[in-house]
């Protein structure tokens, strides 16, 4: 273990607490967003998750994503159960941090993934449907993803995929897998009807601030090591949420009002866009990501709105759309002077990556969309994904859990 450096390592010790912090911190920014019957509901569904997948990725996750090549498609089983992830570190996967913090590094990810697509059925779902459709999402969709992005010898890694932190395996998946999963379960009661408003905007303004802090271990933390790689995707994600917070806060105040849940949505959307350009692109780069985000998924939102779409608290606006362009934007801001371990973009003569940025973003919707189509379709056809409209009427909080969040 003489290879290990302290500084890295304990730099990564904080960056695990700070993604797993961001759970709780999604918990409460689509709880606020819901009404006060089914806050308790909204919130135990993140936290099953750092439950369920905490168990999931120990047991099988893990080697799934990261073991031994095969076919470029998935992991061998030669971490199962953790077996040979130790203290030593490994090639690949964080020269100078033990193999087992690697492991609990990426674990937190694959916590908040699926946690991400919650955000599209809330309020109407099943729970015992949506702990097996967790299970399955994450072993079927997110385990393959991080494999081809960034395991040694995954397909799209090898073609020279950049995604520095998790445009694709995280956000373009939790994006298109909630607009599945809406287009299956269908709207709410009284959708377009009924006044849905947010029962709790401080919330949401919590929880806000608790993803961008976060997001510093999310995006910073995937360089490994303490070094100036992390130090430019923090900078990176700071000026992109901040960016895209202004934008969106403009955006609504031509529309009316600057709206304050407006604010916090765009600071996530810069947040999620820069999310796979991070560690290649210069701060400047950040700022136009954030920039142009904020429309892209402002006006998504507004396009799913007019078509009736009850996809309750857009993810696929959100991070879908937003890292989609993060992915492309990649492609053409990336550079080595940031990141030698990087690529160019098309601005610095390399038009190629583009082409590999798109290849992989198109590929994941594709893959993440029509995987959680089926699982959502086999779920709803053989135990229901819905509540019954009684429980729905009532609310998940005293149907499901005999819990009430506000005497």
């Amino acid at each position: 273990m003489a290879n290990i450096n302290t500084g890295d390592t304990a730099w990564i010790l904080v960056c695990c607490s700070l993604v797993l912090l961001m759970t709780p911190g999604l918990a409460f920014f689509y709880g606020g967003m819901v009404r006060r019957k089914n806050i308790l509901s909204t919130l135990t569904l993140s936290y099953a998750f750092m439950a369920l997948i905490g168990v999931q990725w120990l047991l099988y996750g893990y080697t799934l994503a990261f073991g031994k090549d095969i076919g470029g498609l998935i992991g061998g089983l030669n971490f199962l159960g953790f077996m040979n992830v130790g203290a030593a570190p490994i090639a690949n996967y964080g020269s100078t941090i033990p193999h087992q913090l690697f492991a609990v590094f990426q674990m937190m990810f694959a916590v908040i993934t699926p946690a991400l697509v919650t955000g599209a059925f809330v309020e109407r779902v099943r729970f015992k449907s949506f702990l097996l459709f967790g299970l399955a999402w994450a072993t079927l969709v997110y385990d393959p993803l991080c494999h081809w992005v960034w395991a040694a010898g995954g397909w799209l890694a090898e073609l020279g995929t950049l995604d520095f932190a998790g445009g694709t395996v995280v956000h373009i998946a939790a994006g298109f897998g909630a607009l599945a999963f809406a287009m299956v379960i269908g709207p709410r009661r009284g959708f377009g009807k009924t006044p849905m408003e947010p029962h709790n905007i401080p919330y949401t303004v919590l929880g806000t601030g608790l993803l961008w802090v976060g997001w510093f271990g999310f995006n910073a933390g995937s360089a490994l090591q303490a070094n100036g790689v992390a130090v430019n995707a923090l900078l990176a994600t700071n000026t992109s949420g901040a960016a895209a917070g202004l934008v969106w806060m403009l955006l609504s105040w031509l529309d009316g009002r600057p709206s304050t849940l407006g604010l916090v949505t765009g600071m996530v959307v810069g947040l999620a866009a820069v999310t796979p350009a991070s560690g290649f692109v210069t701060p400047l780069a950040a700022l136009v990501i954030g920039v142009v985000a904020a429309p892209i998924s402002y006006y998504t939102i507004r396009f799913r709105e007019r078509q009736g779409l009850d996809e309750s608290l857009d993810v696929f606006a959100c991070h879908g759309m937003a890292s989609t362009w993060g992915m492309i934007a990649t492609g053409l801001f990336a550079t080595t002077a940031v990141n030698p371990g990087g690529a160019d973009g098309l601005f610095y003569g390399n038009p190629g990556q583009l082409g590999i940025q798109i290849l992989a973003a198109l590929v994941t919707m594709v893959f993440a969309f029509v995987v959680t189509y089926a699982i959502a379709k086999v779920l709803n056809l053989s135990i229901g994904l819905r509540v019954s409209q009684v429980e729905e009427e009532v609310g998940l909080d005293i149907s499901g859990h005999g819990e009430r969040a506000y005497s």
